[in-house]
């Protein structure tokens, strides 16, 4: 026979909204099986079955407004109607009658209490969205209420928990259709330094607040300068690439802004400032991307960055660099330069808090002085942590840089 299930006295409840439909349609469930998910002010309440049986029609979706006595499903059931149990069943005196009404209030009761963990209706909504089991959670509120920030706090932790070498970069996503079906595919394992990079990344983009801050700078004078190198003895020209000069600018610029040359321990509410210049350049490999460190930049000449940048690179390709190189540095630049392109947001690479990003220099038309000349622009694009620099300070340091490799361009950034 078909009994139906509706919304049980649970005080003050009244137009309270479903947020969640617990069982769809043909759905085998017992009594006391929760069924729908009402959401108020005060409190979030799980609505128990009041049959067991086959659920036939749901007369209610996400979002409607309910009350006492409002339908809610359909069920198929084997238990007999009231006025059979009735029939066979001997009159109830007073006293069980008022066990029962108790049992009915003790119900309510815990229908009210059922949130365990003391947390708002907001913040049991937003658990549910980020797809947290809330019971987990050690609330720091009081009495144990969880919190937002207690959530947030628990998603950041399992973002940046240690993973295995095998670890995949991502969940596995859910496809309607596979691949394959739209046409030939070619699967292939997710080569090593990206796997292990992946990781990384993902927890370097979920745990900063990135900002980045573009800007051009005019190295028409210091593009000259380079190519006009040459060796005094042979009259052959001196190789030297850009990051030679690039990375002395940096350097200048760091001792004159420290923070840009520190790391974060939020932990401990603590900022280490790094009194080494070890200056990270991104290379790019056939098995990936890797960023070795080049060692005290402020101690060494052009020249003597240019073999070492040079010997790292080929280092990396051949993978036959040591895993310490990849560690300890102050700063990282990241050029695409050579490839073409102009501006993008480089990811900072923890523990750092500012990478370095390089475009392709192009030559403009400048306004310079009351006429248009052509000048060689170099695109650059900073992205720093906005929990320790601001925009006011990541301005200032785009400027220096300008200053040092611009117009004025500096020759003793080549000693």
């Amino acid at each position: 026979m078909s009994e139906i299930v509706k919304v049980p006295n649970i005080g003050d409840f009244k137009n309270v909204e479903i947020i969640e439909v617990l069982v769809k349609e043909g759905d085998e469930i017992n009594k006391g099986d929760p069924v729908i998910t009402l959401e108020s002010d005060k409190s979030s309440v799980e609505v128990p079955s009041s049959f067991s049986g086959k659920i036939s029609n749901i007369n209610i979706k996400i979002g409607d407004k309910v009350s006492e006595g409002d339908q809610i499903l359909e069920i198929i059931t084997d238990e007999k109607s009231p006025s059979q149990q009735k029939q066979k069943e001997p009159e109830k005196n007073e006293e069980v009658v008022k066990k029962e009404e108790l049992k009915q209030t003790n119900t309510t009761d815990q229908l009210k209490l059922s949130d365990s963990t003391g947390a708002s209706p907001n913040t049991l909504k937003f658990a549910r969205e980020l797809g947290i089991n809330i019971s987990e959670l050690q609330g720091s509120g009081r009495g144990g209420r969880v919190k937002k920030d207690d959530i947030k706090n628990f998603v950041k932790n399992r973002n940046i928990a240690p993973q295995s070498n095998d670890t995949k970069i991502s969940d596995k996503i859910d496809l309607p259709y596979e691949h394959s079906e739209f046409g030939p595919v070619d699967i292939q394992k997710i080569p090593r330094i990206k796997r292990l990079s992946g990781p990384h990344l993902v927890k370097a983009w979920n745990s900063i607040p990135h900002v980045t801050q573009h800007d051009e700078i005019d190295v028409t004078e210091m593009e000259n300068f380079r190519k006009g190198l040459v060796d005094l003895n042979t009259r052959e020209k001196i190789p030297v690439t850009p990051l030679a000069f690039i990375m002395k600018a940096l350097v200048n610029a760091m001792k004159k802004y420290p923070n840009f040359n520190s790391s974060l321990d939020p932990e401990n509410e603590e900022v280490v400032y790094k009194k080494y210049f070890h200056i990270g350049i991104a290379v790019d490999t056939p098995h990936g991307l890797m960023v070795p460190k080049i060692r005290n930049v402020d101690q060494k000449d052009i020249l003597t960055l240019g073999k070492e940048l040079r010997k790292i690179s080929k280092q990396c390709k051949e993978l036959k660099i040591d895993k310490k190189e990849f560690f300890g540095g102050s700063m990282t630049i990241s050029s695409l330069g050579g490839i073409g392109g102009s501006f993008f947001t480089p990811i900072v690479n923890l523990p750092e808090v500012c990478i370095l990003g390089i475009g392709k220099t192009e030559t403009k038309q400048v306004y310079i002085d009351g006429k248009f000349l052509p000048r060689k622009m170099m695109p650059i694009s900073l992205s720093y942590d906005h929990r320790m620099i601001d925009g006011a300070e990541a301005a200032r340091f785009c400027q220096d840089l300008k200053i040092s490799l611009g117009r004025n361009f500096a020759f003793k950034l080549a000693s």
